[in-house]
């Protein structure tokens, strides 16, 4: 029993592939709750194929039912692929039981066998004793049974037994299996009819039997080094594989079926060596070629001989994942280490893409091998993807740190984003030469990491991908010079030197950078990237909203360099270079202290705020050609900064509402031109409704406060006119621009109508 046991035991261990026969998933994706919710309907059990259909296609017409058709395929696949990933997630467990019932199958037959013996022995012993009793009889009895045996002939069936074990050792010597089998099946019946009809002695019984025995032990042991032979054909392996199992045998046959298919493996793969100057993709296709041969051969084989009987399936499944991985790891020594090494991310992640390319043969036949070949080969693709991101950010870093910061079209030996031509010279980007540089080896990135989206590591490179842009988006911050006091934006970038953006003009192009590339060029070449690998069903829905919070995370990582920007430049305007401010209550406060007659005019500071904007517009215009919006949003980001910066200045409103001078009415006049200036040349181009609405609550907090020393604003504040006139002044002088004819408003524009709500709204909410 011991060796029958052992003869029949198979490693176990998870496999993560799955049965012949078992359905081919192509679907699922990541959307686990809302498929389950999807198939609920036909979970029901009062569910109606005919009253749902009717119900669907009743309003339809052809093109409607067309796409309902192509809806139900995909959901089918969908569910398909979900129940494999369940049989997957729970196959160690059944491989692992389908050994332990093989193992005791085996060893209930070898105790069939043992009782069956035992069962024979004791009939014979028994039928001895009452033979042995027949001669205490009367004398003359026996000698006349004796008598009676010699005068008869020898049976037919006893003539038969006596010269089996000699016919059996010919048919056993010529090598004639389906004759000796059927041989041996023949002496079984007449052994078993000779016992019910005792058309034999026991001892002849138990003859016959010891020689079927023998015989059977013989054959099999002849049949198992058939199979062993390396030069044994396929048709010969599975006829020796089928007599085996007819002999009772199956387990044993099945083991030799398969180490003889790896024994032929091995000899195969010794005529592949892998070499240093090879391409790695060739040793790849020549070692995936002759490895997935012999598991497809020995699944046929398995298929044709055994069927699909779970515990043969077992043992198929554990010695395919064993030279799966056997392959993966030499995949892994001989061509991915050196391409992971060296940054050879192509080269890397065409090797993966042959080896799963020869495993997805085998997924049509429900044999998945491409989970045990991912587990090995991630690890190598990964360290070549990090390599290559790394390089990225190596070599643009070293290049920001002589950049001029100043915008061109692609240089001569930079990959350009379109052919160029006359004709579409401004579909070329124009960026600064790190930038330039950054988008090269991206758009490179891209095609080199095209075969991962289908391996399922698009996300580690997307992801990669937006890391090196923060971390570019850094450096461009670091540009600014307002930056090297601020210690969050210089994080992460150790000892890097970045050339300093001392003009406006240049750090309006650190922002034309970073924009172009999150708003348009890293977001088209990754919808080239998936479409190279495109989806059907729920899948594309998915990739669609990942590509869209991809870029939204490239717009945000972008907003951060645009915050800075506005955040220096507000500076700049409200401090002095010794920190002195100049916006400051007391420039209001003491207007009412002076013997002069004011001139009135917006603050300094809100002409320069206006200037600023005016200039950086004119040089936007150029700059975020065919991207005004980005442009807008970035004047109005750089007026709100400064506005909440006097909305949130806590010692600004101490002074007006609790200081020891009160705001007076020249003050309170002077900030309400300020404010009125600000709304005016703001509306529609440099303000949003937000700091609009900011805008009036500064200047209602500041009425209130005047309003705090008993005195009415609406009496000591001029008309509407007056500070829509001495506003739009200041506007006409500063842009160049001259006033409407006559010196009068547009009656019908916006600004005239928002400054006068604006003005309107706020002092009748001041006086009440």
């Amino acid at each position: 029993m011991a060796s029958a046991k052992s003869s029949r035991s198979r490693p176990a261990g998870h496999s993560g592939v799955f049965p012949v026969n078992a359905a081919a998933g192509a679907g699922g994706g990541d959307g686990g709750v809302q498929l389950a919710d999807k198939l609920k309907i036909f979970k029901t059990d009062n569910f109606d194929p005919d009253a749902y259909v009717q119900s669907k296609c009743r309003t339809m017409d052809e093109k409607e039912i067309r796409h309902l058709c192509s809806y139900l395929q995909d959901l089918k696949k969908a569910s398909a692929e979900e129940m494999r990933r369940s049989v997957y997630a729970n196959y160690a467990a059944f491989i692992r039981t389908s050994k332990e019932i093989s193992d005791l199958e085996g060893e209930l037959l070898s105790v069939r066998n043992l009782l069956s013996t035992q069962s024979a022995l004791i009939h014979g012993l028994s039928e001895g004793v009452q033979i042995d009793s027949l001669s205490t009889g009367p004398e003359g009895s026996a000698e006349q049974d004796i008598s009676t045996v010699e005068d008869q002939e020898p049976s037919e069936i006893w003539k038969w037994s006596t010269d089996f074990p000699d016919m059996l050792d010919v048919l056993l010597a010529e090598r004639r299996v389906d004759e000796a089998l059927d041989a041996l099946d023949e002496a079984e019946q007449i052994a078993a009819d000779a016992k019910q009809k005792g058309t034999l002695t026991t001892a002849d019984i138990l003859t016959l039997k010891r020689a079927i025995s023998e015989n059977r032990q013989k054959l099999a042991d002849q049949l198992a080094e058939a199979a062993c032979q390396s030069s044994t054909c396929g048709v010969e392996l599975r006829a020796a594989a089928s007599a085996l199992k007819r002999l009772g045998d199956g387990p044993r046959a099945h083991s030799l079926l398969l180490s003889a298919h790896n024994q032929r493996l091995q000899l195969n793969m010794q005529t592949i060596q892998p070499s240093s100057t090879s391409y790695g993709g060739a040793y790849t296709a020549s070692l995936a070629q002759q490895v997935f041969r012999v598991i497809a051969q020995a699944l046929s084989d398995s298929a044709e001989v055994f069927g699909d009987e779970p515990a043969y399936m077992s043992e198929l499944v554990t010695w395919a994942t064993k030279q799966a991985l056997s392959f993966s790891l030499l995949v892994k020594r001989h061509a991915l280490a050196s391409c992971a090494a060296g940054g050879g991310l192509r080269a890397a992640a065409e090797c993966v893409k042959i080896a799963l390319g020869y495993s997805e043969l085998l997924e049509a036949r429900g044999l998945s091998l491409s989970s045990v070949l991912m587990k090995q080969f991630r690890p190598s693709v990964e360290q070549a993807l990090d390599s290559n991101l790394r390089r990225i950010e190596e070599s643009t870093a070293a290049l920001a740190a002589a950049d001029d910061w100043v915008l061109t079209y692609p240089p001569t030996g930079i990959r350009p984003f379109a052919r160029s031509s006359a004709g579409n010279l401004a579909l070329q980007p124009k960026l600064s030469s790190s930038a330039h540089r950054f988008n090269s080896m991206v758009q490179d990135f891209f095609e080199d990491v095209g075969p991962l989206v289908s391996l399922q590591l698009g996300g580690s490179a997307m992801d990669g991908l937006l890391k090196i842009f923060d971390s570019y988006v850094n450096l461009l911050i670091s540009a600014l010079p307002g930056s090297v006091d601020d210690e969050v934006n210089l994080e992460g970038l150790g000892d890097k030197i970045v050339r300093m953006a001392e003009t406006e003009e240049q750090q309006l192009a650190l922002l034309a950078n970073a924009s172009l590339l999150a708003e348009e060029l890293l977001p088209r070449a990754a919808m080239k990237l998936y479409a190279m690998n495109p989806v059907r069903g729920p899948d594309r829905q998915s990739r669609a909203a990942e590509q869209r919070e991809w870029k939204r995370k490239l717009q945000r990582t972008v907003e951060k360099l645009r915050d800075s920007f506005c955040r220096q430049h507000a500076l700049d305007l409200i401090f002095t270079d010794d920190g002195d401010t100049h916006l400051s209550a007391e420039m209001y406060i003491n207007m009412d202290n002076t013997v002069e007659d004011p001139e009135w005019v917006p603050s300094p500071i809100f002409q320069e705020l206006y200037g600023k904007l005016n200039k950086m517009a004119s040089v936007a215009a150029d700059m975020f050609a065919g991207r005004e919006r980005f442009a807008t949003l970035l004047m109005m980001r750089l007026t709100e900064t400064v506005m909440l910066w006097l909305s949130d200045d806590q010692s600004f409103w101490e002074e007006i509402e609790e200081g020891p001078r009160a705001l007076g009415p020249l003050g309170l006049q002077q900030f309400y031109l300020d404010m009125q200036f600000v709304i005016l040349f703001g509306q529609g181009r440099f303000l949003s409704r937000h700091v609009h609405q900011i805008i009036l609550n500064i200047i209602e907090r500041a009425m209130a406060a005047f309003s705090a020393t008993g005195m009415d604003p609406d009496r000591v504040l001029p008309s509407d006119d007056w500070f829509f006139d001495a506003a739009q002044e200041t506007i006409s002088r500063i842009s160049g621009k001259p006033r409407v004819a006559n010196g009068e408003r547009e009656v019908n524009s916006p600004t005239a109508s928002v400054s006068a709500q604006s003005v309107s709204s706020v002092r009748s909410h001041g006086s009440s």
